[in-house]
């Protein structure tokens, strides 16, 4: 028997997963400052890095572990500022790592991991996924790639400076209840066909990966729950109700299509769900 656990989002990719006395954040970036992003041709890439400290505070009240599915600002930006303030364990890519190391988070801090590990913490258990990042545009390139092995960089600045260095997935289990969080199109297919999870969170289609909904829901099973994650127009308020600018509402026609036995659930801002109990 599962105990209950509670979904929160955060917008963008960013969750809080509650259970069994224990708290976990999946890119937890609240600051959403802008950057022009969603404007065709407004976006900055020498937009300055800040961070919100009252916004995380008030949304973000404690962590036991942070996982990291990439490196780039919208999902990592927040992320020393936490760590710091609740001493939760980190877990992310050498890169990432790094990228957290040159804005002072302490190594004591910080896991390593590049997919295959298994950790088994204290009530629930973290199953890592290598995964890659969705490319755009007519090359079909990736925005801010590359990686920092070895020593870390110098300090970012800019959100240019925080490199994607490699994406991931994770598979959250509490109990009988387990929790599959990707947050990139681009999943490693082979790698993750026979895992179930309960509650799938995904992003909407992306033109460069064919069927990828269809592709994704098979490989896992069918899960029982569907949930959109990194929907909204993350540049806008928190505090203001979600705008789908990612294809959310298309997500849920797909799912319907193809995995009609799927429960979708749709959250807006700061919106919770609860499983088991």
């Amino acid at each position: 028997m599962t105990s209950e656990i509670t979904v929160r989002w955060l917008g963008t990719n960013a969750w809080e997963i509650r259970g069994a006395g224990k708290t976990i954040l999946v890119d937890p970036w609240v600051t959403r400052f802008q950057t022009g992003a969603n404007i065709p041709g407004a976006f900055d890439p020498d937009t300055p890095l800040t961070i919100d400290e009252k916004a995380v505070d008030e949304y973000v009240t404690d962590a036991d572990c942070v996982l990291i599915t990439h490196g780039h600002y919208d999902h990592i930006a927040d992320v020393p500022y936490i760590a710091k303030r609740t001493g939760a364990t980190v877990i992310g890519t050498e890169t990432h790592l790094n990228l957290l190391r040159a804005m002072g988070t302490a190594d004591k801090l910080l896991a390593q991991v590049g997919g295959g590990e298994l950790y088994r913490f204290d009530g629930y258990t973290v199953e890592v996924f290598r995964s890659s990042h969705g490319v755009s545009g007519k090359h079909k390139s990736l925005l801010f790639a590359g990686t920092h092995p070895g020593e870390p960089p110098r300090r970012p600045t800019k959100i240019k400076h925080l490199l994607e260095g490699g994406s991931l997935s994770f598979l959250v289990t509490f109990g009988e209840l387990s929790m599959f969080f990707v947050a990139n199109p681009g999943f490693h297919e082979r790698e993750i066909a026979g895992i179930r999870p309960t509650v799938m969170f995904m992003q909407g289609a992306n033109p460069n990966y064919p069927r990828y909904e269809e592709r994704l829901l098979k490989a896992t099973g069918y899960p029982k729950y569907v949930i959109p994650t990194h929907w909204d127009d993350f540049e806008l308020p928190l505090s203001k109700p979600a705008v789908d600018i990612f294809g959310a509402k298309e997500l849920k026609k797909k799912v319907a299509e193809v995995s009609p036995s799927s429960r979708f659930i749709m959250l807006d801002h700061l919106d919770s769900h609860v499983f088991g109990g």
